[in-house]
């Protein structure tokens, strides 16, 4: 028997007033990289995009929901650009390797001009208390598990040492590539990111 075949609906486009919000957060995530979450102001919003303030308060209502939404909206960018390329690399070492490497590329390319998103706002709000904080802090424990999960991943595998510290090297291995997107971003230097690739190279060696 034969598979019959199948159909995908056509992708829905965007309303109007999809594609005006959609433009809003991608605006407000560039602002925030380089300025801060607290830059971000229904006024503001509405310079850059020559709107009233009316027009972008009806898609957000508050300030608070246009950070939430920012973040959101920088978290989609972030897994496209980085998590999902790694994810796609064979199982182990390579994928650890993969997923340093996305990220160093991330930064170089410049996807936010303000450097690495999450690490503006983790600056910005690691000791300011309340739901932005929680966020926050939530995904920077993401990405240090991530780390962690692929290095365990590559210990079982035989690829680095059992005696592996798994928690000491993602953190060196952190502490690299967010000193590298620190150091790109107020260098431009392009030097930079091939001294990142180096220190995790050498993270990893000492791991083997």
């Amino acid at each position: 028997m034969t598979d019959e075949p199948r159909f995908t609906e056509p992708p829905k486009r965007r309303t109007d007033g999809e594609q005006t919000h959609a433009q809003i957060l991608d605006i407000a995530m560039r602002l925030a990289s380089i300025e801060g979450l607290g830059s971000l102001t229904i006024g503001r919003l509405a310079r850059e995009l020559g709107v009233s303030k009316s027009g972008v308060f009806a898609h957000f209502r508050s300030k608070q929901r246009l950070q939430k939404e920012t973040i959101e909206a920088a978290r989609e960018i972030f897994s496209r650009e980085v998590t999902e390329p790694a994810l796609a690399a064979p199982e182990g070492l390579a994928r650890l390797e993969a997923l340093c490497e996305a990220f160093l590329s991330y930064v170089e390319r410049g996807v936010f001009p303000g450097g690495c998103f999450f690490a503006q706002i983790l600056a910005e709000f690691d000791a300011q208390p309340g739901e932005i904080r929680d966020e926050v802090l939530a995904d920077q424990r993401d990405w240090v598990s991530l780390l962690e999960e692929l290095i365990q991943d590559a210990v079982r595998r035989g690829e680095l040492d059992k005696a592996t510290d798994v928690g000491q090297l993602a953190f060196e291995l952190s502490a690299a590539l967010e000193f590298s997107n620190y150091l790109s971003t107020l260098h431009r230097d392009p030097a930079i990111a091939e001294r990142g690739r180096e220190a995790v190279r050498g993270a990893i060696a000492r791991a083997r």
